[in-house]
């Protein structure tokens, strides 16, 4: 009989589909100690994974009696694998297979709280991961037993539960990131800038952290409504860009962020410069020279900035004439 231990480790992994085949597919691989991948050449080993690869195509194609046949005769044909853990899994599986999104959720909520050292414990998560980016995408999902609709909260509530299951690792990277890109998606931008905040302190370093401090300057980005409407979020977007570009010039420079940044500062300098309009055209030059003067030393390589100087010389003119 197959070492115990090895069909354990086969089980958990390839019902999270992380086995490889080779080019020829004549070998097949597992996972040995968590870090090194090692062939397995056992005639019962390969005779499992391809039970269990056949239970995946079930599952994906929702045909929900040959899933549970499938999985009687697994039990059958491989009784190390049996358990309480495994019968829990089995009734979250059934439903995942047939369509029943949300009592899947619980059902794996279910083996996920009862069952935390179980080898399935890693792909219930996974499982529920699937169907919280579903719900993110715009699945529906009914409520009251009669209305359909969206599941948007609903997956964020999923990924959140997720997150905080697994901790630091990727899956919990992978479930704030699809909150963030979903809030994104929905014009969400304030809730999207709070979550990809939220991931930036939690993994300040490496591609994850490169992600979020841009998702937090583009959404600040995003969320100004114009010269007639308070900059704060343009001033956040920019120092965003700067601290981007300070701590990653090489892709600061492939990603054009220089020019991201002279563009907020045109909008910066067109707020300023629209008020000293507007005091211009109440005949209060003093103040709009005093605007349009601003505008010339906190943004001088705008438009506006050019524009300010000939505007300051026309007031200044005009007074010159009124004089004689």
């Amino acid at each position: 009989m197959a070492d115990i231990r090895i069909v354990n480790k086969v089980a958990a992994f390839m019902l999270s589909l992380l086995v490889i085949h080779t080019a020829c597919g004549a070998e097949t691989w597992h996972l040995e100690n968590g870090s090194e991948w090692k062939p397995v050449p056992d005639e019962t080993q390969n005779s499992f994974l391809l039970a269990v690869a056949k239970i995946k195509e079930f599952i994906n194609n929702g045909k929900v009696k040959q899933v549970q046949q499938a999985y009687a005769e697994l039990k059958e044909d491989f009784p190390e694998i049996r358990g309480p853990d495994l019968e829990a899994f089995i009734k979250a599986e059934v439903l995942y297979a047939k369509g029943k999104f949300g009592k899947a959720v619980r059902a794996y909520d279910e083996f996920l709280n009862n069952y935390p050292e179980s080898e399935l414990y890693q792909v219930a998560l996974d499982r529920q991961f699937f169907i919280a980016k579903a719900y993110l995408s715009g699945q529906k999902r009914t409520v009251l037993m009669v209305f359909r609709i969206r599941g948007y909260d609903e997956g964020v509530t999923i990924m959140d539960k997720i997150a905080d299951r697994a901790g630091v690792g990727p899956l919990a990277q992978s479930a704030n990131i699809a909150i963030a890109e979903s809030f994104e998606q929905r014009r969400k931008y304030e809730d999207a800038y709070q979550r990809w905040s939220q991931i930036l302190t939690k993994w300040p370093t490496g591609q994850t952290g490169k992600n979020a401090l841009l998702g937090m300057a583009r959404c600040k980005y995003i969320a100004y409504n114009g010269p007639r409407y308070d900059v704060s979020d343009l001033v956040s977007s920019k120092t965003y860009y700067e601290n981007f570009q300070s701590r990653y010039p090489d892709d600061a420079r492939e990603l054009g962020i220089d020019a991201k940044i002279r563009n907020i500062n045109e909008l910066l300098a067109e707020k300023q410069f629209n008020i000293a309009r507007f005091y211009e055209k109440t005949k209060n030059y003093e103040s709009a020279k005093m605007y349009y003067q601003s505008v010339i030393e906190e943004w001088p390589d705008t438009s506006a900035a050019e524009l300010s100087k000939t505007l300051i010389n026309e007031i200044d003119n005009q007074g010159a004439e009124e004089q004689k």
